[in-house]
């Protein structure tokens, strides 16, 4: 389709589905993971080691490079540009991957469970095997994100989905296997699983790419080659983004595990979020459309109207699920929680209805800033984000009187929103 040609709301769709059916598949991820740990032995324990240490604290280290699918899709225009971008991706995932491995392999990780967490100690020692099944995570994720952003780039984001599937598929067969054919602990058979998934996913992204980058190379060079400073000058609000964002789930980890409730509440908190994660991931992969097609005429329009529609669906969507018995449903037979488990995470359901709506709005107002080069409005509103997140977690420490999630998750909404609102707010100062 020839960039001078006005889209329409069909062209946005189709770009968006299959990234909506990537993020989708990748949010499945969590509450699949779930379903089978909750059906092995100690299930309380597992689940509460997964989502309060293992998975919040390797999306922490992950969290700078997290935004390489946005740069790849933004800056990847020919081949020399993809092969900068793919020198400073090494760099940054192997500086990460060593900072996973001090943590998970060095006295380190007491340090940041125990002193800064305060997780309960019944969960170190999983929390410590799990972290260290896990360090070829923020390498393989670095690499699949810049390859996915070069797919979208130039219109093969159905590749995208199908990485993923190959993701799901590994993920199914590993947990599969270690759940009937292996003795290993939940946390074992999970962290394996979810490890191997993601290398699967990234050789395929690797494989899928090539053709790509192979028609890349009979294009002409763009005259304004991205260079490291300037690399680090758009990137580096960008990398702040999700790492403030990241940080905010160990800490709502830290925050409940000093509120009433903890146990439950740190055991149902990886069920819910990946529940939420699904509606939110809409959200997720409508960034990337908004970064892609922008620029082509009519696209502010036509964008727009599906930011309000998706908006709408999404939370509508997850309001039926938290107001209606499909959410105790889920949480009961898919999730396999216990009665008082899956009650626990019905409630919660119910305070995150807002938030897939605002993440809409959110990929908005963050693919307008990125268009226009402002990716500082972009950090700025998740350092307010964090900042609300922090002081409301840590007056619930002291003050909540009610089980922690509860606590938690409400703040996180009204963080949410106040982000969304400062992201607007800088929009329009430059507008």
């Amino acid at each position: 389709m020839p960039h001078s040609k006005p889209i329409s709301l069909k062209d946005v769709f189709q770009l968006w589905l299959p990234l909506a059916g990537s993020w989708l598949l990748m949010g499945i991820e969590s509450p699949m993971l779930a379903a089978f740990v909750a059906r092995m032995v100690s299930p309380e324990i597992t689940l509460a080691t997964w989502g309060s240490l293992v998975y919040p604290i390797s999306l922490v280290v992950e969290g700078p490079i997290i935004m390489l699918l946005t740069a790849s899709t933004a800056l990847a225009k020919d081949l020399i540009a993809y092969q900068k971008l793919f020198k400073y991706m090494i760099f940054m995932s192997l500086t990460l991957s060593l900072i996973h491995i001090l943590i998970a392999f060095t006295p380190l990780f007491f340090f940041v469970a125990e002193d800064l967490m305060n997780v309960p100690k019944s969960l170190l020692l999983p929390g410590k095997i799990g972290l260290q099944i896990m360090t070829p995570w923020t390498l393989m994720i670095a690499w699949r994100r810049l390859n996915q952003g070069v797919m979208i780039r130039h219109g093969s984001s159905n590749l995208v989905a199908i990485g993923t599937f190959i993701r799901l598929a590994s993920l199914v067969l590993v947990l599969s296997y270690g759940r009937w054919f292996t003795n290993f602990s939940g946390i074992i058979v999970g962290a394996s699983a979810v490890a191997i998934a993601v290398s699967a996913e990234a050789i395929y992204a690797q494989v899928a790419v090539r053709r790509i980058l192979k028609e890349m190379s009979h294009q002409s060079i763009e005259p304004n080659q991205i260079t490291r400073k300037s690399f680090m000058k758009f990137y580096l609000p960008l990398a702040i983004t999700p790492l403030a964002s990241l940080l905010i789930h160990p800490v709502g980890a830290a925050g409940m595990s000093r509120m009433p409730e903890a146990l439950p509440s740190l055991a149902a908190w990886p069920v819910v979020y990946g529940l939420v994660f699904i509606t939110r991931s809409l959200g997720f992969a409508f960034n990337e459309v908004v970064v892609a097609l922008l620029p082509r005429p009519n696209g502010k329009l036509e964008l727009l109207r599906f930011t309000r529609i998706l908006a709408i669906s999404t939370s509508a969507f997850l309001a039926l699920l938290a107001l209606t018995p499909l959410g105790s449903f889920w949480f009961l037979y898919v999730s396999g929680l216990s009665e008082e488990l899956a009650y626990l995470s019905s409630v919660t359901l119910i305070f995150a209805v807002l938030m897939p709506g605002y993440q809409a709005y959110q990929a908005w107002y963050s693919g307008l800033l990125i268009n226009e080069s402002k990716t500082s409005g972009i950090s700025y509103a998740v350092l307010v984000y964090a900042i609300i997140a922090i002081i409301g977690l840590w007056i619930g420490a002291h003050r909540a009187t009610f089980p922690g999630i509860y606590w938690a998750v409400n703040v996180f909404v009204f963080a949410g929103l106040s982000q969304t609102l400062y992201l607007r707010h800088s929009y329009k100062k430059i507008g």
